[in-house]
């Protein structure tokens, strides 16, 4: 856990204070030179597509969107404690009848500033838009490309395990020989298992697929993300009190999830609108969480502002 001094709406980090809890509006990178060297923990984020909703966030054009994010992902580099990750939730888009390449390209020119391509998740939208193309067949995924700057860092991976399921209680229930050693795959692929393992667990890790429906209560965002996926990678990549940001925050998803966890958020916003929806959702959910911490019984061990220590989980 993240070892800081709470004053009001601040915390005080070495050699410098660091204001958080807080959504900046402003552009994006403007705001990330502002802030100091390694000083969150997590990056999460969904930065708007090339070319996508100009009406809004005006677009990238597909040829520029290496060069006007790569600035952005050194800024990010430079503000992430080492043992930190980020999490960049992101899909190609198609043009000209063929997807596009810039993505990519974009993890290639970001190894080359440093950064480990540690892993891919993928985010499963299980109630995917509909529609047709003559090419091509709905689009009900999209990337979630998890950079580090070291081979060692923070991961927990038993706060995101999941239960087993019910094929568990017919499957152990009888046992043969061979269940109880490890056997090896008869295709010679050196992967084998032995499910004389499973006995006597409720819960098993995850995949790297996460089966998540996307937002459905339009919060007059063109984009907005489920929270339960900012939520997901929160809990894997940090501690209670650690600092999450997201420089693209939209209408405040992340803030949202920070606040149901008990960890510290920065967001940076450029338009205003948005902004001003995120302001307004986090007072909501602040209010709902605290409310539902306190029919839990849960004020009594809370410090003594709820306004400024988010609450734990829901």
């Amino acid at each position: 856990m993240s070892e800081t001094i709470q004053t009001g709406n601040k915390q005080m980090l070495p050699g410098h204070a660091l204001e958080v809890d807080t959504i900046i509006l402003t552009d994006c990178l403007t705001a990330l030179k502002t802030l100091p060297d390694s000083c969150v923990d997590l990056v999460i984020t969904s930065p708007p597509y090339a070319d996508n909703r100009k009406k809004t966030y005006k677009g990238i054009p597909i040829n520029q969107y290496v060069g006007w994010f790569l600035p952005i992902s050194n800024e990010l580099k430079r503000i992430l404690k080492p043992e930190g990750s980020f999490v960049l939730n992101i899909k190609e888009r198609t043009a000209s009848g063929e997807r596009q390449t810039y993505v990519l390209e974009l993890i290639l020119e970001m190894r080359k500033q440093g950064w480990l391509w540690t892993e891919e998740y993928i985010w499963h939208k299980k109630n995917c838009y509909p529609g047709k193309w003559p090419n091509r067949f709905r689009d009900a995924w999209e990337r979630c490309l998890h950079f580090t700057k070291q081979k060692k860092f923070k991961m927990f991976q038993q706060a995101v395990m999941v239960p087993m399921g019910d094929w568990a209680h017919k499957r152990l229930e009888k046992l043969s020989d061979t269940d109880r050693i490890r056997d090896e795959s008869n295709s010679l692929s050196g992967f084998g298992k032995n499910v004389s393992n499973w006995l006597g667990k409720k819960y098993v890790y995850p995949t790297n697929v996460l089966h998540l429906a996307t937002e459905c209560s339009n919060r007059n965002h063109s984009a907005a993300f489920p929270v339960s996926l900012p939520a997901w990678f929160i809990r894997l990549f940090t501690e209670q009190g650690d600092v999450v940001l997201d420089p693209f925050i939209g209408s405040g998803t992340t803030a949202l999830a920070c606040i149901e966890l008990n960890r510290h958020y920065i967001g940076i916003e450029l338009m205003e609108d948005y902004y001003r929806l995120a302001l307004e959702a986090v007072a909501k959910h602040r209010g709902l969480v605290a409310a539902v911490r306190r029919g839990n019984g849960e004020h009594k061990r809370a410090s003594n502002s709820d306004k400024q220590m988010p609450p734990r989980l829901l």
